[in-house]
């Protein structure tokens, strides 16, 4: 089931590779469909039509559900999957039910995620880890149903794991899907358990309080009752710790996997939360993460967390997904910018071939250029379009260039290919009613100067591509 997730990252790039933004992923009509899903409030009276048993529960010239009423929220998350996601699913009466809008948030999310750090074409097989899968088992159900993916389901509550079992069964997902018992204290990430080597990603929605005490505080102290009824139990909603705890729990394990998983992910109840895994990740001066806000069809909020320690940076819209984090200065380092910018002119091909082998000059790992897009990816083992580099490089040369004429000295050069990338990057030319716009994308690499260091580069090749062009 897993694949080499660590060996996928490094792959070399190639033209045309899917990792623009999430505006510029090239999605075929399925992820479109997915994408467009609860855009708008569900249409009560349409799912009424198709599905008799949740007909049953509405009322009001077929427009209106009782929220409060369990059985109703129950048959609203089952007619949801059915009708959108063509799964079926059977739910206990003493378990969560979980709100299908706030879970398929987190599986978009993820799947930007996957898409941005590769240099794969979007939609790639994965490997994903579901800690805290639930009776319902949805994530890896909606995942399944919307990609090429493979999960590894875990729970500690026996009525949650042969609910979930049970689930996956209902949809002949069993070899795609695997639901597996834990112990309260056995690792969280169990990949040497079952001796796998590595995955994509780990995803988990931890029971928000750490006491009862405190879940019971939390209900007393809101301001009006809540918008669904909630059939939820204590093992599914205290933890010791709350989910901070139990995400640090993660975390504490990730220092020890480290790149082994690309991507581990939370989502969380509360925006302090969000800032105080954050703290631990500056802490241990992690750099590669993302923070997001699901409010997609929602009328609660809710927040997610990635990091990684592999070198393949998120889109930014991805990896800067929330306002809400403004105020709090948790957000990570940007990874797109507006280099250069122009009235629009003609013979933009010129243009974009003059900035092109600008950027081919550099010493670089890699250079793949698209005439037809105008954009290109590159890949550096540095800063090489910087003057320090350049001094250093000349040092370097005329040290070597000295142990030569000593008779001494390995004078065979290195492969590019087997340099390391530091820096990754894409190019683009953009072509708007009345500009011409050079954007820049930071693909992969851990040092944020860089991406600011290329963008001055990136200004000054496009203004001597300009020059160039009037000369001509």
């Amino acid at each position: 089931m897993a694949e080499n997730a660590s060996s996928r990252a490094q792959q070399r790039p190639h033209a045309g590779v899917g990792t623009g933004s999430h505006r510029d992923l090239a999605r075929g009509p399925k992820d479109a469909y997915f994408r467009s899903l609860y855009t708008k409030a569900p249409d009560f009276r349409a799912m009424a039509l198709n599905d008799p048993e949740f007909a049953a529960f509405i009322k009001g010239r077929g427009r209106d559900l009782n929220f409060s009423d369990p059985n109703a929220v129950m048959q609203l998350t089952k007619t949801l999957l059915k009708v959108d996601f063509d799964l079926s699913i059977e739910l206990p009466e003493d378990r969560l039910c979980p709100p299908v809008t706030n879970r398929h948030n987190y599986i978009l999310w993820l799947k930007d995620l996957l898409d941005t750090t590769s240099y794969d074409e979007p939609g790639r097989k994965a490997v994903g880890l579901d800690i805290g899968t639930g009776a319902s088992c949805i994530y890896p159900l909606l995942g399944c149903a919307q990609r090429d993916w493979s999960f590894i389901a875990t729970d500690i509550d026996a009525k949650s794991l042969e609910c979930a079992e049970n689930n996956v069964k209902l949809n002949d997902l069993e070899s795609r899907v695997r639901v597996i018992g834990r112990k309260p204290d056995d690792a969280l990430i169990p990949l040497d358990d079952l001796k796998m080597d590595c995955i994509d990603f780990t995803m988990t929605n931890p029971p928000f309080y750490e006491s009862t005490e405190a879940m019971l505080e939390s209900a007393a102290g809101k301001s009006r009752p809540p918008f669904t009824a909630c059939t939820g139990a204590e093992v599914e909603m205290v933890t010791e710790g709350g989910e901070v705890g139990f995400i640090s729990r993660i975390f504490e394990e990730s220092l020890v996997l480290r790149e082994r998983i690309q991507w581990y992910t939370a989502m969380v109840g509360f925006l302090s939360s969000l800032t105080k895994i954050v703290d631990k990740l500056w802490e241990h001066k992690i750099d590669n993460y993302a923070v997001t806000e699901f409010t997609q069809g929602n009328k609660t909020r809710r927040w997610a967390i990635a990091w990684s320690f592999q070198p393949l940076r998120p889109a930014q819209n991805v990896a800067r997904g929330t306002k809400a984090a403004l105020s709090r200065n948790i957000l990570p380092p940007m990874t797109e910018t507006t280099a250069f910018k122009m009235p629009l002119r003609e013979n933009i091909g010129g243009f974009a071939e003059n900035l092109s082998n600008a950027i081919a000059a550099l010493e670089l790992v890699s250079w793949n250029w698209n005439k037809e897009k105008l954009e290109g990816v590159g890949r550096a083992v540095d800063k090489v379009w910087s003057r320090p580099w350049r001094r250093q490089k000349k040092r370097e040369a005329e040290m070597q260039m000295n142990k030569e004429m000593d008779g001494g000295g390995n004078t065979e050069k290195p492969s590019s290919e087997a340099q390391v990338c530091r820096f990754g990057f894409k190019v683009a030319v953009r072509v708007a009613r009345d500009h011409v716009s050079v954007e820049a994308r930071w693909l992969e690499g851990h040092d944020e100067v860089a991406l600011e260091s290329f963008r001055g580069f990136l200004k000054t090749a496009s203004e001597k591509a300009v020059e160039d062009l009037k000369k001509a």
